[in-house]
């Protein structure tokens, strides 16, 4: 059984708890012992009327939680189907919500909303934009949730893009030590762990202007190599196998720097016959197929 499942069927006994006191056998609780002294100063009218007003909290707090379960629920099922508009019309209904779960997916429908080949430039940048905001606001509701710093990190490094070569430089620290921090929270989630060999990876391959760039900004500049890169592609299909079309990509793209082709061409082909769902898949399949044409030519 799953914890989901599990938290479901621990939700609906509590209903039953709270709607029909002879469901189980009740127990007199801390918190019972706790406002004793408040009912005690209450009237045998008032009383009864908290205790009314205090089971449908009870009640309201329970279905609310369990609206909450579905909603999620119904929104990982859209993302694993790759249907980006529908969900981000979903999430956006829980834009003001408190709850990280909420946030950090609409962080993401956000930023997959702004790579769909009909968004253009301009929207693209605020759409990048807000997904940074939600995923920021994540975080401050919830410093113990892996996705929002794992989506702070990803939206971070978005903006960047936006912001020129030394702000987004400058960041980098930032993003690894959100990544570093997701993957601790969670070491099982692959796509962390994915992210940060792209984080060495890129910086294997900085150009020599934007090494230099990086000495400006730290005193010690961030160094990586493929070899560190490959490490962490490895682990992530290690953890999650094929879960992911740009990792196998990445896995490919490391062996060619490494001038292991054999190694390259098999993991690209994975990359190439990995199920097409998002739009990023689809551009993942396209750059596969071009490589492959490189190294069979």
């Amino acid at each position: 059984m799953s914890i989901r499942l599990f938290v479901r069927g621990a939700i609906r006994h509590l209903k039953n708890r709270i709607t029909n006191p002879q469901y189980g056998t009740f127990r007199r609780t801390t918190t019972t012992v706790k406002n004793s002294a408040l009912l005690l100063a209450l009237p045998p009218l008032s009383y009864l009327g908290y205790e009314a007003y205090k089971r449908m909290s009870s009640v309201g707090a329970v279905f609310a939680l369990d609206r909450a379960e579905e909603v999620l629920e119904q929104a990982d099922y859209l993302y694993s189907c790759g249907e980006t508009e529908k969900l981000y019309q979903l999430l956006l209904q829980y834009k003001d919500s408190d709850d990280a779960e909420f946030l950090w997916r609409l962080a993401r429908a956000l930023r997959d909303l702004s790579i769909l080949p009909n968004i253009v430039s301009e929207q693209k940048k605020k759409l990048t934009y807000e997904a940074f905001e939600y995923s920021k606001k994540a975080l401050e509701k919830n410093k113990s949730c892996f996705a929002a710093h794992k989506w702070y990190a990803i939206c971070l490094s978005d903006v960047g893009d936006y912001e020129g070569i030394k702000v987004k430089i400058g960041n980098s620290i930032i993003i690894k030590d959100h990544l570093k921090m997701a993957i601790e929270l969670n070491p099982k989630d692959a796509t962390s762990i994915h992210i940060l060999g792209y984080w060495h990876y890129a910086f294997a391959e900085l150009p020599w202007y934007q090494r230099k760039i990086a000495e400006v900004i730290f005193a010690s500049p961030p160094t990586a190599t493929y070899e560190e890169a490959l490490t962490y592609f490895l682990k992530a299909e290690e953890v999650d196998p094929n879960f992911y079309s740009k990792n196998l990509l990445m896995l490919g793209k490391t062996y060619m720097m490494l001038n292991e082709q054999k190694a390259a061409v098999d993991w690209l082909q994975k990359a190439r016959d990995h199920p097409a769902i998002s739009e990023e898949d689809k551009q993942v399949h396209k750059e596969a197929l071009d490589l492959l044409k490189k190294l069979s030519g």
